[in-house]
């Protein structure tokens, strides 16, 4: 018997939150073809695996990718943590189904410039990634702020019947070619006066496809429990599951809420499909937004469009700099993005350990000085928190990145190691792995991942990318509520 690659002796953590096995795993024709002793087999490539894990490649349910898997396809950020999937679109900001009148609204300008969105059906999203071949595979949300765009004239209201008709429609149609549901950014300001009711309307086009709703909620901060009502009640009107994106306690006056937060998020579990997603930092990062300007904790400058000499910088020490209020400095420096250090170490270890909870980065790739998830989340996950810490074992910590993510989000025959699935694969030493990315020196690959096999393909090995880009777009597979289980 002769494979394209076979792994040798591995530790197999297969993603369904199990503990490891040893075992070889034969990988032929893209697809994993054998798992056991295959002493007596040969292969094209032959990989000595002795002391190392192999786990499914990691899926990030949570990015802003959207333009990127096409700009800059090796997408190495993500390939050099072992990440395999990306699910892009979300927060209510994706690059499809989009034809703007100008500049792209806030946030939607965190996926790139006016050029950027080229994509007016999400067909013709789905074929420019096709035509790209990124390095990772590619599934995408319908952003809510999206919609809006295409068919408002007033960002700052809620919308008419008629706007409502329109956004449904598209809404529709891109379900139709494959997305995996809609997604919401309702604490921003081009979508925070959008009514329940015109979020309750679109989601009823999620209904008959069994698709997803993945919500930036309408505030992660006092008020963060209405807004799971909210998000609740519009996943049970429209019989769709739920995912809480990014699920925090945002501000120095909410730290200590996660015990209710989570048990929120259990209740709404017992007779609905609902989960989460968090990354494992206590800092966020998006556009500056003056409704989060405080002196409560630190905020730092990412970019500035008129001021982009202040990237990298803290906003209080550009404040007293220019001698003006911190206020007065955030207004300056618009349009701007910015890193907020509002979370409490403990709620993030809580959220994170819950086994309603996935990984995902919320990186930001086209910050100049971007947040160190971008670089780091899913090996900080494997090293500091399951290894240093002792948050959960790694099986779990793999489970969080893998099995669970697939199953969410209906990723068929992948997010975890067994025969007949794709060979999307991450071998990495858990002695070793590690982030190296930190908020001083944000871009830098982690220590650790010794190889990552995308569709069965070597694509990076020894600390580099090699140049193989076997990523495909990954279409909505059947009724996502049936990726959801009961605790």
């Amino acid at each position: 018997m002769t494979y394209d690659t076979l792994i040798r002796q591995a530790l197999i953590i297969d993603g369904g939150n199990t503990p490891g096995y040893l075992a070889d795993v034969g990988v032929r024709n893209g697809r994993i073809e054998t798992i056991g002793d295959l002493s007596a087999a040969r292969a094209m490539h032959d990989v000595d695996a002795t002391g190392y894990v192999l786990a499914p490649g990691f899926v990030d349910v949570h990015t802003h990718d959207d333009t990127v898997v096409i700009r800059h396809p090796q997408m190495l950020p993500k390939l050099s943590q072992g990440v395999t999937t990306v699910i892009v679109g979300n927060c209510g900001i994706s690059a499809s189904p989009v034809s703007l009148r100008g500049n792209p609204p806030d946030p939607m300008n965190l996926l790139g410039d006016a050029e950027a969105f080229a994509y007016p059906r999400f067909i013709d999203y789905r074929a420019a990634v096709e035509r790209a071949h990124p390095a990772v595979n590619v599934a995408a949300l319908i952003g809510h702020t999206a919609l809006r765009s295409n068919h408002m004239d007033d960002l700052y209201r809620t919308a008419t019947a008629h706007e409502i008709a329109a956004m449904r429609m598209q809404l529709q149609e891109s379900l139709d070619a494959g997305a995996l549901g809609l997604s919401t950014g309702l604490a921003y300001a081009s979508a925070f006066n959008a009514d329940t009711d015109e979020v309750l309307q679109l989601s009823e086009e999620l209904t008959a496809y069994g698709a997803v709703y993945a919500t930036h909620l309408r505030s992660e901060f006092e008020p963060v429990l209405d807004a799971m009502d909210e998000a609740f009640l519009i996943g049970r009107h429209a019989r769709a599951p739920v995912i809480i994106s990014h699920l925090k306690c945002a501000g120095a006056g909410n730290w200590g809420r996660s015990p209710h937060l989570l048990a929120s998020l259990e209740a709404a579990a017992k007779t609905h499909p609902v989960g989460c997603d968090c990354y494992p930092y206590a800092a966020s990062s998006s556009t500056l937004d003056l409704k989060q300007v405080t002196d409560a904790f630190r905020i730092t400058i990412t970019w500035s469009t008129p001021h982009p000499e202040m990237g990298g910088r803290d906003l209080q020490d550009i404040a007293a700099e220019w001698g003006v209020a911190l206020m007065d400095a955030a207004r300056r420096l618009q349009p701007a993005g910015a890193v907020y250090y509002g979370m409490d170490e403990a709620d993030v270890r809580r959220i994170l350990a819950h086994p309603l909870s996935m990984v995902g980065s919320d990186g930001l790739p086209e910050d100049p000085f971007p947040h160190p998830r971008l670089w780091g989340a899913f090996p900080r996950v494997l090293g500091h928190f399951s290894r240093d810490v002792g948050l959960f074992p790694l099986h779990t910590a793999v489970h969080k990145m893998t099995g669970l993510s697939a199953a969410r989000f209906g990723l068929a025959e992948r997010g975890e190691i067994r025969e007949g699935h794709w060979a999307d694969l991450v071998l990495f030493d858990p002695q070793r792995v590690r982030d190296i990315a930190d908020f001083k020196a944000p871009q830098r690959a982690a220590e650790g991942i010794e190889g990552v096999w995308v569709n069965g393909v070597l694509s990076y090995s020894e600390g580099q990318a090699n140049g193989q880009r076997a990523g495909r777009f990954l279409a909505r597979n059947g009724d996502l509520r049936r990726g959801f289980s009961p605790l």
